[in-house]
């Protein structure tokens, strides 16, 4: 089976191509242009693997949660991609990504999700799959969901951001930070792998983009409110 992965949530853009478990990828610093440099991405990307858009199975992409334009950009393409081409489409919860990519058994996966909020959720393994111990949700550091047990291996910007309030509020619980560790399509492909084995995908005019946060923007007050807030914890 081939499958085509993409994943664009966070500034790292990526593509990746699943063929019967073997996965080719590639990958850019994207910043802000994850428009631009997806396409030419996915047809390099095909081309070093000699493998046409005809000769694909199914279409995969990093749903979210993530930066608003990002996932919106990765969920456009696959859709466009799986339209032309009549492809069924798989979702992959970008945290699940972070889980499977920290490659522990127990994961606590948090991105910054700016507005001095992250977006959370936890995983424990399960054969070869993810059991979901917290549901992604958008919350501040001092108030993420309440973890069971202990050994829990940390991940994600968000421990960047707010590793202080983070490590507070889960104390001796964490057995680690794995730092680094972003949303990646090597990743996506993994997990969509798993989806399309177990049919659990949709036609491209029903894929969507997972948000969690209603709000995308603030206002000059409540700007200004979070700086205050920052410095007093400099």
């Amino acid at each position: 089976m081939n499958i085509l992965a993409l994943e664009s949530s966070t500034e790292s853009c990526s593509a990746a191509l699943w063929r019967d478990g073997r996965v080719d990828v590639r990958e850019a610093d994207a910043g802000q242009r994850n428009s631009e440099v997806l396409l030419p991405m996915i047809d390099a990307l095909l081309a070093a693997q000699g493998v046409a858009r005809a000769d694909l199975d199914g279409i995969a992409f990093g749903a979210g949660p993530g930066a608003f334009t990002g996932v919106r950009v990765a969920c456009g393409v696959a859709k466009g991609i799986a339209f032309g081409l009549n492809l069924p489409v798989a979702g992959v919860v970008t945290l699940q990504a972070l889980a499977e990519a920290a490659n522990a058994p127990r994961v606590v996966c948090c991105l910054d999700a700016r507005m001095g909020e992250i977006y959370h959720a936890a995983y424990e393994k399960s054969g070869d799959d993810w059991r979901e111990i917290c549901a992604p949700s958008l919350c501040t550091a001092d108030t993420a969901p309440e973890l069971p047990g202990n050994g829990w291996q940390a991940c994600g910007s968000g421990f960047a951001a707010f590793g202080e309030p983070l490590s507070k509020r889960y104390g001796g619980q964490l057995a680690g930070v794995t730092a680094g560790v972003v949303p990646h399509a090597r990743e996506v492909a993994v997990l969509a792998a798993r989806l399309f084995a177990r049919g659990e995908t949709v036609d491209a005019e029903h894929a969507a983009p997972l948000y969690v946060r209603n709000k995308v923007a603030l206002s000059t007050s409540e700007r200004a409110a979070g700086a205050s807030q920052q410095d007093g914890r400099k």
